[in-house]
């Protein structure tokens, strides 16, 4: 499956920069998203087409002065962060000069990144004393793969200092779930003026989340102090969200915990991520496998539900809210309203991409059964 669904987005895309919808080419975490799948899927299957693909997209995108199409370091936005990895696993397989540099150009952003009090990243300069769940997936697994290839074990106490600021200010002890925005500052329309949270527990945000964790351990050292701590947060995630699985499709909602509230829809990005993450953490020995029938459930519910065969022969995700955020203009205010009344798309990266990492994990579990 994840042959097929990476054949068909190849087929949809013959250009990688134009993942996303794009009509010109951008530097964004969709693409990181969609290039870091693909590798992946290289990897297990040595199919030179993947790696080809994600080459081709680099050299549209890095320059050979190291700068990068479209990116700017001033604008201090995490999601930009993210292709990076990419780049990282990329310059192993092709050690190009202009790789290496466009990937200490990215490094370099988080030297100044604005951060809060306690040194959370804010999720963009223009979204000051903010740190959102999505950022957590943006930032830290490139900051853990650079500090192990690049020698600067640092990185790993930021990574998981980010973690844990997020299991402090963002995780509801009642729900088991955490909270997709924080707003240090009170300020925002959409933060609670004594947390300072936004309203609620938004799929996809979570679906970051826990992504980031699972990612994160490939390159924490089995020895550092911290890891520990990653481990406790990958159990909260997974005990919070199989407690909001869908009884009869296996599924999650856009709202989370509001599946029987009218409007709101079961969401294959949030689905395919939880499934990913799931699956991995069982693999990796993170969690134990009393989690594998949700995983298995999930999987299976994605493939009914979600999974469309179309006349050319290739097949599509169907359900992807297509993108959604606090604040900004026009002012998302984080209400459930907001949240479930975004475009919903066929085919989005946010769920490619993580549908194509999920059937890997879901393969690689049914193999070691």
């Amino acid at each position: 499956m994840a042959v097929k669904m990476a054949d068909s987005d190849m087929k949809r895309n013959p250009e990688g920069w134009r993942i996303d919808f794009r009509k010109q080419p951008k530097w964004e975490y969709t693409h990181g998203l969609m290039m870091n799948a693909l590798l992946a899927l290289y990897h297990e299957t040595q199919d030179k087409g993947y790696w080809g693909y994600v080459n081709a997209f680099a050299d549209t995108m890095v320059q050979e002065s190291g700068n990068i199409l479209t990116y700017k370091l001033t604008d201090y936005n995490i999601d930009r962060l993210s292709p990076g990895r990419f780049l990282i696993n990329l310059y192993h397989i092709k050690p190009e000069e202009k790789y290496l540099k466009a990937i200490k150009l990215l490094r370099s952003q988080m030297e100044n990144h604005p951060r809060t009090s306690e040194g959370g990243f804010w999720h963009k300069k223009r979204y000051p004393h903010q740190m959102w769940l999505d950022g957590l997936y943006m930032g830290s697994p490139f900051l853990a793969l650079y500090g192990r290839e690049f020698n600067e074990p640092g990185l790993f106490d930021e990574v998981v200092h980010q973690i844990m600021l997020v299991n402090k200010h963002h995780y509801d002890s009642e729900t088991g779930l955490f909270y997709h925005g924080w707003d240090e500052s009170r300020q925002q329309r959409w933060a609670d003026p004594v947390t300072g949270l936004s309203p609620h527990f938004w799929g996809r945000a979570m679906g970051w989340c826990a992504m980031a964790l699972v990612d994160v351990l490939d390159f924490i050292p089995e020895d550092h102090k911290g890891r520990d701590s990653v481990l406790f947060v990958v159990d909260r995630v997974a005990r919070g969200i199989v407690k909001y699985q869908d009884h009869d499709t296996g599924l999650w909602y856009q709202v989370l915990d509001l599946g029987d509230r009218q409007g709101n829809y079961l969401e294959s990005s949030a689905s395919s991520m939880f499934t990913y993450f799931l699956f991995k953490a069982i693999n990796k020995g993170y969690i134990d496998n009393s989690f594998s029938a949700s995983a298995e459930k999930a999987y299976k519910g994605i493939l009914k539900n979600f999974i469309q065969k179309e006349s050319d022969g290739t097949i599509s995700i169907t359900n992807v809210c297509s993108v959604a955020g606090l604040g900004g203009d026009p002012y998302r205010d984080g209400s459930f309203e907001y949240y479930i009344s975004e475009p919903i798309r066929n085919n989005d990266p946010k769920a490619v991409g993580p549908f194509i990492m999920a059937a890997l994990e879901a393969e690689k579990y049914r193999k070691m059964k």
